[in-house]
């Protein structure tokens, strides 16, 4: 096994730890075994939407150096992986949303007011988060669709004009869900010093 593999091993390992520890505390507090388990799959599937949006971002800058150098058989093949990541994204934001519906439930079960604004806070920054994962996801598909007709050869001078445009929008949805992902985590981060103290 590699020093790399080991170290991957070791992050999964002392994840699961974690987890397993914070389940026992806030079981132990009066906290829903329901809204910790979704807690916990919400916040991790969260991270996969920022790093995937984070990553789309990056390759559309590739997308971009491929065509400026005329390399459009690349710049293709990228914007295809694209569309797919955009799909796996939308997949993983109806994994999110069924997370947030089960914390939603059990926050009635939640007998500190505090913690329970807390929680209820938490919620709203990720449903935010899905809001704007929707404006991101019809962003990048008119955008990827521009692109495989440009690069394709189908040019509608029109709609590339509205590339950049889109491109912004895009960006600037990353980074509403980097802000929304972050604030959710805050208001879990004060959910948790109200319950132990």
């Amino acid at each position: 096994m590699s020093r790399k593999q080991k170290y991957i091993v070791l992050a999964l390992v002392l994840t699961v730890l974690s987890v397993g520890g914070v389940k026992l505390i806030l079981s132990a507090k009066g906290i829903p075994p329901d809204f910790t388990s979704a807690r916990l799959q919400g916040a991790v599937i969260a991270q996969n939407i920022v790093n995937l949006s984070n990553q789309s971002t990056d390759d559309l800058a590739k997308v971009n150096e491929f065509d400026k150098q005329g390399n459009y058989t690349d710049a293709l093949n990228l914007t295809s992986d694209l569309i797919k990541r955009s799909e796996d994204i939308r997949n993983q934001a109806v994994e999110l949303s069924t997370q947030i519906e089960t914390m939603t439930k059990a926050l009635s079960s939640i007998d500190d007011l505090a913690a329970r604004q807390a929680a209820l806070e938490s919620i709203s920054a990720r449903l935010a988060l899905i809001n704007r994962l929707i404006n991101y996801s019809n962003d990048l598909g008119n955008l990827l669709s521009t692109l495989r007709d440009h690069f394709a050869g189908n040019v509608n001078v029109e709609n590339y004009q509205q590339v950049q445009v889109l491109v912004n929008q895009i960006n600037g949805e990353v980074t509403a869900i980097n802000s929304f992902n972050s604030q959710a985590g805050q208001a879990m981060d004060r959910f948790d010093k109200i319950v132990n103290k």
